[in-house]
């Protein structure tokens, strides 16, 4: 049975150290703030980079390179390790297609080594918690090729749902329409999405006020989790570290789940949710 290397993309928005600690490579998508051009997330430091979203500075983002990626395959598969790369949802990005057909055309030329793409149909921390849940398994002795069998068999289980704080951001990606961004705005309506099972971003609520929108995610999170045991949960945020340390408190209390893993929202996913996001992901009966 070959080695084998677990990659992913930034759009994962997992802790720098949990990638070096469990030997998960990450790359990067480049994105730009007005006319900065940034191809590191650590470029910019992630504050900064919301600040300058709440100035009203233009955000946008870029597939991966495909320079970057081709790199990435050749460095493993010439070391002898097949690959098995963990990608942001097909639904969301052109990226997944992209790096599968560089994948089928080094599987073409490499004959002993393989590189194998999962579509994650997630985002953020649901794609970082897929990661995370991927790399235990790896640890327990699964081959490559009996990890992407796993990874069909659980991607339904990963819940994913999120709450923004302004929804002209979300109107600007496309999601929502300018009347019911600035309509929102008014009433205070803050609404509550989800990862479908296809991978798209779905409005499933309108929640009046920012608090009550924190603590429907959490009942929700009853809703779904069902009798699933959830060792943890992951949660990202657009620059609020209170509302999703509140939103932690809150699951903490409720469930008795002692552990959690947060981290910022990063720029490929920032640029579309904005300042502000809340994002709670889990395993549960179904999305």
């Amino acid at each position: 049975m070959a080695d084998y290397k677990i990659v992913t993309d930034m759009t994962a928005d997992l802790p720098e150290k949990y990638c070096i600690e469990n030997d998960i490579e990450v790359l990067n998508f480049p994105f730009s703030v007005d006319d900065d051009q940034y191809t590191n997330v650590n470029q910019i430091d992630i504050k900064e980079f919301y600040k300058q979203m709440r100035e009203g500075r233009v955000t946008r983002t870029s597939q991966l390179s495909r320079a970057d990626v081709e790199e990435c395959f050749r460095r493993h598969l010439d070391s002898g390790k097949d690959v098995v790369m963990f990608v942001f949802s097909s639904a969301l990005s052109g990226t997944c297609a992209s790096v599968q057909n560089i994948a089928e055309e080094l599987n073409e030329e490499y004959k002993d080594n393989k590189v194998y793409v999962f579509d994650t149909l997630s985002a953020s921390m649901g794609e970082g918690l897929f990661v995370m849940k991927a790399a235990e398994k790896k640890a327990e002795g699964l081959s490559a090729e009996e990890l992407c069998k796993w990874a069909e068999e659980f991607r339904g289980s990963v819940i994913q749902i999120f709450t923004v704080d302004d929804l002209m951001f979300l109107h600007r990606g496309g999601r929502v329409s300018k009347t019911a961004a600035v309509a929102g705005s008014i009433l205070g309506i803050k609404p509550i999405l989800h990862v479908s099972d296809e991978g798209k971003l779905v409005p499933v609520k309108k929640i009046r006020g920012r608090k009550q929108a924190l603590k429907e995610m959490v009942n929700m999170m009853a809703e779904q989790m069902g009798d699933v045991e959830n060792p943890y949960f992951t949660i990202s945020h657009g620059d609020c570290k209170e509302d999703a340390q509140f939103v932690v408190d809150e699951i903490k209390k409720r469930f008795g789940i002692k552990k959690s893993v947060m981290n910022f929202v990063g720029p490929v996913v920032g640029s579309h949710s904005g300042p502000g996001t809340v994002a709670l992901f889990f395993i549960g009966v179904k999305r």
